[in-house]
């Protein structure tokens, strides 16, 4: 058994090892500072800061309290009460966005060098004018929901949807974003449509046009473009991709502000892992795409398009026999 005189000199032995350890830090600050100064890598290391991811996705939880009153609250709500939640709601989420659109618009002043825009009044100016797109927006989501519904055989109710359906966050995140990079708002609008990646597995550019009543159903792996535009009434199933095609950098350069991704007209269906790409590629009105489709080239309007059934190879599956030794003492 070790003496304690001999646990004493192991343990100051190994305090002065950690404390030797720590002395190094200082020079690894050191270097990382020094890669800051070189500009080979990316910082942001200003006095004026830049929006806050995390303030991003309180913005969107909060948009879910007003478009969806009483759902997400512990609170009961009720017409005598219902002005005052709205309110309070509404105040509060001004605060937040017009916050962040301020920095938002700042950030992106100063990055490019561009000339002062006043960036405290427009960007006040931008959250009033998105807090007046609310109400349709509503009216919009609630289309979605309708569509969901009718849509799938499976959903119970409305309350179901709205609680538990990823394609319903997914969209809803989509036409907040929309809205705001339809004002021109920088870097919001992809922050808060990338949350929604990360949280649903659906990856919806905030460039997208889409119409009302869209429903995704199950939505894990879809991929909806930058200039993609989708008609009324439109089903989409997980893993439909609406993308454009490979490009070379230099093509990528002279295609950044022009149409790539494909157009979907009105009420048609996109059954799972169908790929449909290009700026050029229409998809007419009322047509059904069929699973693992790949697709470049526009399709007339009443179209059904499916891979020719595969051939099936079916045979008698062979069990292998083990003997099973029993032991009954």
């Amino acid at each position: 058994m070790m003496k304690r005189s001999e646990q004493n000199k192991e343990c100051k032995d190994e305090i002065k090892t950690a404390k030797h350890a720590r002395t190094e830090i200082p020079d690894i600050v050191n270097e990382l500072v020094s890669t800051c100064n070189k500009g080979g890598c990316f910082d942001h290391i200003s006095t004026e800061p830049i929006p806050y991811r995390e303030a991003i996705i309180d913005i969107l939880r909060r948009s879910a309290l007003i478009f969806y009153p009483g759902y997400f609250i512990r609170t009961r709500l009720d017409k005598t009460n219902l002005e005052y939640y709205l309110g309070q709601e509404v105040t509060a989420f001004y605060e937040i966005l017009s916050e962040q659109i301020i920095l938002a618009l700042r950030h992106d002043c100063i990055r490019q060098n561009l000339a002062c825009i006043k960036c405290e009044g427009l960007g006040q100016a931008i959250t009033i004018e998105f807090l007046k797109s609310l109400p349709e927006l509503r009216e919009l989501l609630a289309k979605d929901i309708h569509a969901a519904y009718d849509g799938d055989p499976a959903a119970k109710g409305y309350d179901e949807i709205i609680f538990s359906y990823p394609g319903i966050w997914a969209i809803m995140v989509y036409r907040l974003a929309h809205q705001l990079y339809h004002q021109e708002v920088p870097l919001i609008p992809r922050i808060m449509t990338e949350y929604a990646h990360s949280r649903t597995g659906i990856d919806i550019h905030p460039g997208a046009h889409i119409d009302e009543s869209f429903f995704i159903d199950h939505g894990t792996g879809v991929v909806i473009g930058e200039t993609a535009t989708i008609g009324k009434r439109v089903r989409i199933y997980q893993g439909v991709t609406l993308g454009a095609l490979s490009l070379s950098k230099a093509d990528c350069k002279i295609l950044r502000n022009k149409k790539r991704h494909p157009s979907i007209k009105d009420d048609v269906i996109l059954y799972a892992n169908a790929t449909i790409l290009g700026g050029q590629t229409v998809v007419g009105a009322r047509s059904v795409i069929g699973g693992n489709v790949w697709l470049t080239h526009s399709v007339p309007p009443d179209t059904e398009v499916f891979i020719e059934k595969q051939d099936l190879i079916f045979g008698e599956k062979k069990f292998k026999k083990q003997a099973v030794k029993k032991n009954f003492s």
